[in-house]
């Protein structure tokens, strides 16, 4: 299966081959900052990735020599400033894939660098790796900006809280390297630039190669654990065992338990 849907897209670009979903952010003169634009292309990407069972892994990635994505376009700013205030909702929420419900793997690939709003992309991927030249900070102190919704993200991924605050409240001066992003948790792996993209396919190859029912519930088990207690997320978490381990081989084993003639 090889299919190419970019021509649709402005600012992304996106293809399926393999099983395998490729996401590029492509605005690369403007280091892949998003608009609204971006933001709703994004969105039909990963309504396209939950809903079609033929893929079965998602690759995020960006063109560009400078940047992954450096968070919103200033020059375009902010497009949700004229919603009634009650029913705002989080505009980052678009961007990333689990607040879609996509419960299928995310390998983000970061490279260059990674400011402020460009967490939102990679705070819900499953596998975050990165090149040795990636760097991550936060510019929101430097414009007098609340920063909250991201590094709230960042800490729901399991960074501690110390590095947290202090990305978000030294700004611009404070940039976390791709050493310090994979000391804190923040990525998993670092690799040479000229091999980042290699190196997230073969990820996602490794992982389109299982049963992609049974990797859906794991995902979708151990997301929904981080806003429970143990005993409802352990309780969760076998019921979805029950769900997604009913293959043919159990039920055969479930049959031949009842009945010890069947063969």
């Amino acid at each position: 299966m090889t299919t190419a849907d970019s021509n649709r897209f402005e600012t992304i670009e996106f293809e399926v081959c393999d099983h395998v979903a490729t996401l590029t952010l492509n605005r690369p003169d403007r280091m892949n900052s998003f608009t609204e634009t971006m933001a709703s292309e994004i969105t039909a990407v990963w309504e396209t990735v939950r809903d079609d069972d033929a893929i079965y892994v998602a690759v995020l990635q960006a063109n560009g020599e400078r940047a992954f994505c450096t968070g919103i376009d200033i020059r375009e700013g902010p497009w949700w400033t004229d919603w009634n205030i009650w029913n705002q909702v989080d505009p980052g929420q678009a961007l990333g894939p689990k607040h879609h419900k996509v419960w299928k793997p995310v390998i983000a690939a970061v490279h260059g660098l990674c400011a402020g709003g460009g967490q939102y992309l990679i705070n819900e991927a499953d596998i975050i790796i990165c090149s040795d030249d990636a760097s991550f900070f936060d510019p929101h102190a430097n414009g007098g900006i609340v920063s909250a919704l991201e590094p709230i993200g960042m800490l729901k991924r399991g960074v501690p809280l110390g590095e947290v605050l202090r990305w978000a409240l030294m700004g611009n001066e404070e940039r976390i390297t791709a050493d310090t992003a994979r000391r804190i948790g923040l990525v998993t792996e670092v690799v040479p630039r000229e091999q980042l993209r290699a190196r997230a396919a073969d990820i996602a190859a490794q992982i389109a190669a299982r049963a992609p029912i049974a990797i859906q519930g794991t995902i979708r088990a151990i997301w929904e654990s981080v806003d429970m207690t143990r005993h409802a997320a352990l309780q969760n978490g076998l019921a979805y065992t029950h769900i997604g381990n009913r293959g043919p081989r159990s039920a055969s084993a479930q049959r031949e338990r009842r009945d010890p003639t069947y063969r």
